[in-house]
C-alpha cells in the first residue's frame, strides 16, 4: 500500500474490514475421518489438589479447567482425592454399573422387538450417576435427565417397576402418563423427569431454596447434559443458586454430544462447561466422569459443601456417550464409526474392575460370574414385568387414571366425562 493510501485512511487507523463471516464451530472429526480427541487435555491421575470444603471459590478457579482423576492407567488409586470407600463399597459400585449396562442391553433389545416404543442407553456414563447416588443421604432429591437411571439402580429401586414404566403396562408406576425411561420416585429421591430440557435445573434450585427456608437438612442435585446448558433455564438456575446460596449440586454431564450436535456448540467460548459457574461466583470443578472413585470423591465434596450452608457447586463430568442418543438416533450419520474406541478416558466398568483386581478384591473369574448372575437377575425381572403387559400386548393402565392425581376434588365437567366412559 502506498503512502497516499495511508494518509487518506489516517495514521494509526486499521485497514478496512472485509465482509462479515458467520462462524459455526466444527467438531474435531466427522464420519469417515479419524477420531481426534487431542483437544481433551488430561492431567495425570492424582496431580490435582483437593481444596478444603470451605475454600473461597476465587482460590480454585483453575479446577474449572483441569480434570480431577484418581485411577491411573495401572488401576491404582492415587492422589489427594482418593475417597474413603471400602472394598465392599467398590464391589457394590461395580455391580451397580454392571446392572445398569445389562438393563440397558435388555431394554434396547425389547425396543427392537416392539415391546416398547422408545429407549435411551447409558453406555459409557454409568459411573456418573451410580457413584453420585451413594454420596447422598435419604431424603435428598435428584432432579435428573433421562440418562441418570443409575441413581435409581444404585438406590435399589425395583427393576420390575423400571421395566413396567418402560412397557407402560398395568403395573407402570407412572400409569402410562410418561414417556418410557422417564421414571419418578419420591421415596428414592428421583423427581419426575420432564421431556422439556433444562426445566429440572430451576426446579432443583427452587427445591433447595425451599429446603433452606424450612431449615431442613435435605439438599438437591440438579442434572443436565452439555447440550441443554444452552437453554436459558440453565443460566437462570445459576443466578438464583449463587444469589441465595442454595444447598444444591449443579451437575453437568458432558458426554461430548447433544444428539447430533457436538459439545462445542453449547459450550460457546467458555472453554469448559465448568467455567460457566465462575461468572456467578460458584465453585466449579471438572472430574473424570469415567473414574468411579473420582466421581464419588467430587460428589462427596460438593454435597458436604451444600450441607454446611456454603452454597452451590457446579460439577462438569467429562465422559463420553458410547451409544446412540436414543433408539431413534443413528450416530454414524454425524461422528466417526469407531470414535468411542478412541475415547482417552476409557470404559468406567473396565477401569473399576481393573482397580479391584489390582488391590486383590476381584478377579476375571469373579467378574464373569457376576456378569452371569446380574444378567439372570435382569432377565428374571424382565419376564416378571412382561407378565403385566408390554406395548402391544397384555395389561394396560386403566382409563380411570386419566382423572386421578390431578385435582383434590374432581370438577363437575370431569366427573361427567368419567361417567360417560364408565370408569
Amino acid at each position: 500500500m502506498g503512502s497516499d493510501d495511508a494518509s487518506r485512511r489516517g495514521a494509526g487507523q486499521p485497514a478496512a474490514a472485509g465482509p462479515l463471516q458467520f462462524h459455526v464451530p466444527r467438531p474435531a472429526s466427522r464420519p469417515g475421518e479419524k477420531p481426534d480427541f487431542s483437544h481433551v487435555v488430561i492431567p495425570r491421575a492424582g496431580t490435582v489438589d483437593r481444596p478444603p470444603v470451605d475454600v473461597d471459590p476465587r482460590e480454585i478457579r483453575d479446577l474449572a479447567y483441569s480434570i480431577i482423576r484418581v485411577l491411573n492407567r495401572e488401576g491404582e488409586a492415587v492422589g489427594p482425592w482418593v475417597p474413603d470407600l471400602s472394598q465392599e463399597d467398590l464391589i457394590r459400585g461395580l455391580r451397580h454399573m454392571m446392572t445398569l449396562r445389562s438393563f440397558d442391553a435388555r431394554m434396547q433389545m425389547a425396543q427392537r422387538q416392539g415391546k416398547t416404543s422408545f429407549y435411551m442407553q447409558h453406555t459409557g456414563e454409568e459411573a456418573v450417576s451410580c457413584a453420585f447416588r451413594i454420596a447422598l443421604k435419604p431424603g435428598d432429591m435428584n432432579f435428573p435427565t433421562y440418562r441418570q437411571a443409575g441413581l435409581l439402580i444404585a438406590d435399589d429401586y425395583p427393576l420390575v417397576d423400571m421395566m413396567s414404566q418402560i412397557y407402560s403396562n398395568e403395573r407402570d408406576p407412572m400409569k402410562g402418563r410418561q414417556l418410557p425411561v422417564m421414571y419418578s420416585s419420591k421415596a428414592h429421591g428421583f423427581f419426575s423427569i420432564s421431556g422439556n430440557l433444562a426445566t429440572q435445573y430451576v426446579q432443583a434450585v427452587g427445591w433447595a431454596m425451599a429446603s433452606a427456608i424450612k431449615q431442613d437438612t435435605r439438599i438437591a442435585a440438579a442434572w443436565i447434559g452439555d447440550g441443554s446448558t444452552a437453554e436459558s433455564d440453565f443460566h437462570a438456575a445459576l443466578v438464583f443458586a449463587s444469589t441465595y446460596k442454595a444447598p444444591v449440586v449443579l451437575n453437568v454431564v458432558n458426554n461430548q454430544w447433544a444428539i447430533s450436535t457436538f459439545q462445542g456448540i453449547a459450550r460457546g467460548g467458555s472453554g469448559t462447561f465448568a467455567a460457566r459457574g465462575l461468572g456467578f461466583g460458584i465453585p466449579a470443578l471438572r472430574v473424570d466422569g469415567n473414574d468411579y472413585l473420582a466421581t464419588y470423591a467430587v460428589a462427596q465434596w460438593a454435597i458436604e459443601r451444600a450441607r454446611r450452608n456454603l452454597g452451590p457447586t457446579l460439577i462438569e463430568y467429562v465422559t463420553y456417550r458410547a451409544g446412540a442418543h436414543s433408539t431413534s438416533d443413528d450416530p454414524s450419520a454425524y461422528r466417526p464409526k469407531h470414535e468411542s474406541d478412541e475415547w482417552p478416558l476409557g470404559d468406567p466398568l473396565i477401569r473399576l474392575k481393573q482397580h479391584l483386581i489390582a488391590i486383590g478384591a476381584w478377579s476375571e473369574e469373579r467378574h464373569k460370574q457376576a456378569e452371569a448372575e446380574i444378567l439372570a437377575t435382569v432377565i428374571a425381572a424382565q419376564k416378571e414385568a412382561e407378565s403385566f403387559g408390554t406395548l402391544h400386548s397384555g395389561g394396560k393402565p386403566s382409563a380411570r387414571d386419566i382423572f386421578e392425581d390431578v385435582y383434590a376434588e374432581l370438577p363437575p365437567h370431569l366427573r361427567r366425562q368419567r361417567q360417560q366412559i364408565g370408569v
